[in-house]
This record gives C-alpha cells, sequence and structure tokens, in this order.
C-alpha cells in the first residue's frame, strides 16, 4: 500500500476520474447505438448535433482520440444523409 499521503490521495483520485470516464464513454456508446438505429431523417437530424457536441466534449477531456470522434462524426453525418 501507499505510504505517502500524497500517494493515497492519487490514488482515490484516479478511482474517481476512472468511475466518471466510463460512464461518460458509456453514455456516448449508448447514444450512438440510438442514432445509428434511428429509421427516421428528421428525429436523427435532431440527434446528430447532441451526439456531435457529446464527441467533441469527450475528445477535448481525452477521454476517447480526437481522430476517433473526428471518424465518428463523419460516418454518422454520412450515414444520416443516406437516409
Amino acid at each position: 500500500m501507499a505510504n505517502h499521503k500524497s500517494a493515497l490521495k492519487r490514488i482515490r483520485r484516479n478511482e474517481a476520474a476512472r468511475v466518471r470516464n466510463k460512464y461518460q464513454h458509456k453514455t456516448m456508446r449508448n447514444a450512438l447505438r440510438k442514432l445509428r438505429a434511428e429509421e427516421d431523417k428528421k428525429s436523427a437530424e435532431t440527434m446528430l448535433p447532441t451526439v456531435i457536441s457529446m464527441l467533441d466534449r469527450l475528445a477535448k477531456r481525452n477521454i476517447i482520440h480526437a481522430n476517433k470522434a473526428s471518424n465518428l462524426k463523419s460516418k454518422l453525418t454520412k450515414q444520416i444523409a443516406a437516409l
């Protein structure tokens, strides 16, 4: 076990961040799944900006890689345009 107060604090802080990142990542995946399953173009177009902003936020916070966010946004935009 850690011997220093700062190391104990770092362990607690890292665990809190891990749980928070996991929650945000899972929420993003569920939103993507819901958007991909959408059949109606009108509702998909209204959902797209919220999903894109979510991806941008996660990329900014380094929860997902910036290139992954960019690739996902591109694919989603193509898919919705094809509806």
